[in-house]
């Protein structure tokens, strides 16, 4: 499964490679914004990232929908794994 992370664009950091630093939850990142400098891309936008690339814009309120789906995801997949490592077998 794969699975793209939202991102905002907080600067361009090499034009040459066609690289941006972007924000995920507060960790920054350099990936490959190549894909998308053609669409205008600039500081602030939000884009869609998988392993390294942002691969398509997305606006804002796809950004957090996406970003509340996987939080909500992660706290049914801990829940999950707490139920699991406190059943005892028998």
């Amino acid at each position: 499964m794969c699975l793209g992370i939202p991102a905002q664009v907080v600067e361009f950091t090499d034009a040459d490679r066609q690289l941006a630093k972007v924000d995920v939850g507060g960790v920054r990142r350099v990936v490959n914004v190549g894909l998308l400098m053609s669409d205008g891309l600039v500081v602030g936008d939000w884009v869609l990232l998988h392993v390294g690339f942002a691969l398509s814009k997305i606006d804002e309120d796809e950004a957090r929908r996406t970003i509340d789906l996987l939080r909500e995801l992660d706290n049914a997949y801990q829940q999950e794994l707490d139920q699991f490592s406190s059943s005892k077998i028998e």
